[in-house]
């Protein structure tokens, strides 16, 4: 029987892949999170912008990345790397990213059950609507919340088809279905636009 070498323990954290990082991380946290810090730096732009995508404001994305890196970090002991880090990692932001989409549908609710004036709540607006930024953005307001995170997954975190059913618990061929329905939607709204 083969006993696991020691790891040694000076290293280039950039060096190694994501799954010798999770291995060092198993070993070092919470002692060293040298290994924990680059797997982070390694997604962190990404997972941002997925999360920006998904939440539609900077602020919430701020809030669910940190929530997701706290996750990752007390969570990295338990990974089992049944699979990849990566489809893990976005398997936690997208749950993070619906429990916060959730949460701000219901305050929005409170706010407009509550509010004296409704055109005054909805005038006072200080974050820029998701249509002015342009790009992807301007596409994907016009899509459900599913399809939108399988969209963002596909296109903002560069996962397979696979990945990203796993991450959404949806069968593979529901997932593909689901994408190109997406894609068919926004072409048909944007070519209906564009001939006007």
């Amino acid at each position: 029987m083969n006993k696991a070498q020691p790891l040694p323990t000076r290293y280039d954290p950039r060096e190694l892949t994501d799954e010798e990082l999770v291995a060092r991380a198993h070993d070092e946290l919470f002692h060293i999170t040298r290994a924990y810090e680059e797997l982070m730096r390694r997604y962190q732009r990404t997972l941002f912008n997925v999360c920006a995508r998904y939440l539609g404001n900077e602020r919430d994305a701020d809030d669910v990345c940190q929530e997701v890196m706290l996750k990752v970090l007390y969570g990295l002991k338990n990974f089992e790397g049944k699979s990849k880090f990566k489809t893990w990692l976005y398997s936690i932001t997208y749950n993070e990213c619906i429990t916060q989409y959730r949460k701000e549908r219901r305050k929005r609710r409170l706010i407009d059950a509550l509010s004296l004036d409704p055109l005054e709540e909805a005038s006072d607006e200080k974050t820029p609507k998701v249509e002015e930024r342009g790009g992807l953005d301007r596409w994907l307001v016009h899509v459900n919340p599913i399809d939108r995170e399988i969209l963002v997954l596909r296109f903002v975190a560069e996962l397979e088809f696979q990945e990203i059913a796993d991450i959404m618990h949806m069968g593979l061929s529901a997932t593909k279905m689901r994408y190109k329905r997406a894609l068919d939607r926004l072409r048909d709204k944007f070519s209906d636009t564009s001939e006007t």
